[in-house]
């Protein structure tokens, strides 16, 4: 699916975070539910984690941006189990108290920044586990579009992440479910052009 056909799905399922329920119960069509009100979050002031050694960034490589993300991460079933479909988060300056959104995160996985429309994909290449909520991780950029904020990023981690854990136990196949998560999300470019 392109990205501009994606954008309106996954800023939908945003809508989800504030506890709006979309979907078909009794209508024949597949039900849709959100899980929880809120995610467990981070803040501002609390202590920096100590960044896992798998999740470290190569050299030659330097943080360009540090951006707090909330949003779903939405879940199918299949065959009777819940498997991530996709995320959809809106992301922010961290510290910035407005939170005013100034890029997206939806399947791809993509970030699309909504101030000059850059844009980045990337695959996870490692992984640390955290009890209670998604893991962390360290993603590789597999595409950049654009000459801004997203154009040149080569790596990024998911940190700091809260909620978003699939619901366990068994499901109905076709149904969605979306868990609220947070996450600070670091962009990282090369330090020379090349």
């Amino acid at each position: 699916m392109k990205l501009v056909q994606r954008l309106p799905h996954a800023i939908g399922s945003l809508a989800l975070v504030g506890g709006v329920v979309l979907g078909g119960a009794g209508t024949g069509a597949a039900a849709t539910h959100t899980v929880g009100h809120g995610a467990a979050g981070h803040s501002a002031s609390a202590a920096k984690a100590e960044i896992p050694a798998a999740l470290q960034v190569p050299e030659g490589n330097k943080r360009v941006a540090e951006l707090s993300a909330k949003g779903v991460q939405v879940y199918t079933c299949a065959n009777g189990g819940w498997t991530l479909l996709e995320p959809a988060a809106t992301l922010w300056r961290k510290g910035d108290l407005k939170q005013k959104t100034i890029a997206l995160h939806s399947r791809g996985p993509v970030w699309v920044s909504t101030v000059d429309g850059s844009a980045v994909n990337a695959a996870a290449v490692a992984n640390s586990p955290r009890t209670g909520t998604i893991p962390e991780l360290l993603l590789k950029a597999t595409a950049n579009r654009g000459d801004g904020v997203f154009g040149k990023v080569s790596y990024i981690q998911r940190l700091e992440t809260g909620g978003g854990v699939a619901p366990a136990g068994t499901c109905t196949d076709a149904d969605q479910v979306s868990v609220p998560y947070t996450a600070t999300y670091a962009f990282y470019a090369p330090t020379t052009a090349g």
